[in-house]
């Protein structure tokens, strides 16, 4: 009875291990913002094999980016306090085993949309997931401390697949989508790199407030905020959305602004991460008030 219980916790740790490596908590935002692409392309519903299996194929293939993302930066995962407790680092998977996830998971993913979606979201999508596991994480993260301006635009494409997912086209729209989230990107994770700023200076990575100074760095989230803020109320100016997503991203934004501000005159040691975690409810909210927006205008 005690070495079935044991097996059974055993197999537990090992599943939740492989889901870790996902990432699920920032895939889970990506595939929210998918599904706002998906539902803003569709006149009306979306087709069962975009929803279904376009959203199973990103999902797959954004996780297979996070586990390779987890291997080339194991070194610097077991440095950092955020990180040192991920699976690879405390060895519940191998980087053999989790190569092999990836490429499984990865390979599934593009598969799908291929086959049952279309094959213009399957390169998107891989080259999507080779901008983030490759050319950002194996280079751009090491290379300068611009890594997150120039490898954000991996990370804004999630509404875009979903678009194409749809429609199999591209739609200038669909890059307002993207562009919202290509300025918020850097504003989001400079406050996470000040408030790690000397466990980046110890793996030796070049973020913004490691090479530059923790006070430039917090006059860029300022800049990069006001970017934000004009790129979200490109949909409305375009006709994309009405009213009701206007103010929302408008109420949304000055929140964003207030915490970007009051973290470049403020040196309490808590900002940087308070302004980190409503930037997280910042998108969810601003691409959950779009969807509300269409459907109530439909």
């Amino acid at each position: 009875m005690t070495g079935t219980y044991a097996l059974t916790k055993s197999q537990q740790a090992t599943w939740r291990a492989y889901y870790e490596l996902c990432k699920p908590r920032v895939v889970a935002l990506m595939m929210l913002t998918t599904l706002v692409g998906m539902c803003l392309a569709a006149p009306g519903m979306v087709p069962w094999n975009s929803l279904i299996l376009g959203n199973l194929g990103i999902a797959l293939a954004a996780g297979s980016a996070a586990v390779i993302n987890q291997l080339v930066d194991s070194r610097i995962d077991a440095i950092m306090l955020r990180t040192k407790q991920r699976p690879i680092p405390t060895g519940q998977v191998s980087t053999k085993h989790a190569l092999w996830f990836a490429f499984i998971i990865g390979g599934l993913g593009i598969g799908i949309l291929a086959l049952w979606v279309n094959l213009l979201t399957a390169i998107l999508t891989l080259v999507t997931l080779l901008g983030y596991a490759v050319v950002y994480t194996m280079f751009l993260k090491r290379a300068t401390p611009q890594n997150i301006v120039i490898g954000g635009l991996a990370g804004a494409a999630p509404p875009l697949l979903g678009w194409v997912a749809v429609t199999g086209q591209f739609d200038p729209n669909s890059l307002l989508l993207v562009l919202i989230i290509y300025a918020w990107t850097p504003p989001h994770f400079w406050a996470l790199a000040i408030h790690r700023e000397k466990e980046y200076a110890n793996a030796n990575i070049p973020m913004l407030p490691v090479t530059h100074g923790v006070k430039l760095t917090k006059i860029h989230i300022v800049l990069y905020t006001l970017l934000m803020l004009v790129a979200s109320v490109m949909p409305f100016i375009t006709r994309m959305s009405g009213w009701i997503y206007l103010v929302s991203a408008l109420l949304l934004g000055g929140r964003f602004l207030y915490w970007s501000i009051r973290l470049l005159y403020d040196n309490d040691s808590r900002i940087p991460m308070r302004a980190f975690r409503f930037s997280i409810i910042y998108l969810m909210g601003i691409f959950i008030f779009l969807l509300v927006d269409h459907y109530w205008r439909f």
